[in-house]
């Protein structure tokens, strides 16, 4: 009973974040303060270092699948929180370098192009659904309802890889063509 209540009181929040999180993003994401006659430096150094915090997301995700495989719930739970955090900290830099520097164009050609932009589209569409699953993942943990727990998180788990995997893979492809 104490378990249906805690997700009741979190199922509000975990509307509003997935709702609210990707309307920010977009909004912010339209923002250039520059553009806007702020007199601020593009972070154009952010890149690699977002990238770079994909890249660990997703081995700190492989190493929390690992723990829990191995029967050990406290670091399963702590990597899961770095991975989370890991997340946070590449959204701040991702919107805080497209507030401040002009986007950068995909100057590939023919089949890589394609490529590009399905593994782009994937990972776009697939790191705003991840938000609800992600946050219902943790609550059921919290809320110490582990086969439900266990079941959402065979779903999350993939898909928050793809989109951390795909982070690094998007940054890769376009990091030829940043000015």
């Amino acid at each position: 009973m104490k378990e249906q209540v805690l997700e009741q009181k979190y199922k509000k929040w975990i509307i509003l974040l997935s709702v609210a999180i990707p309307l920010v993003v977009a909004l912010l994401f339209g923002v250039n303060l520059r553009k806007l006659g702020y007199d601020v430096q593009p972070l154009t150094f952010l890149p690699p270092i977002y990238a770079t915090v994909n890249g660990i997301t997703a081995v700190v995700l492989i190493l929390a699948v690992l723990a829990i495989k191995n029967g050990n719930r406290k670091l399963h739970e702590n990597l899961m929180k770095t991975a989370i955090g890991c997340s946070i900290v590449f959204l701040g830099m991702y919107v805080a370098y497209h507030m401040t520097s002009d986007s950068t164009k995909f100057g590939g050609e023919g089949i890589i192009k394609y490529v590009y932009y399905f593994i782009l589209f994937t990972h776009i569409v697939l790191s705003i659904v991840i938000i609800p699953l992600v946050l219902t993942t943790y609550v059921r943990a919290l809320a110490q309802v582990f086969d439900k727990h266990k079941k959402i998180a065979k779903i999350t788990f993939p898909i928050w890889l793809y989109v951390a995997v795909t982070g690094v893979v998007v940054y890769l492809m376009i990091s030829p063509y940043y000015v």
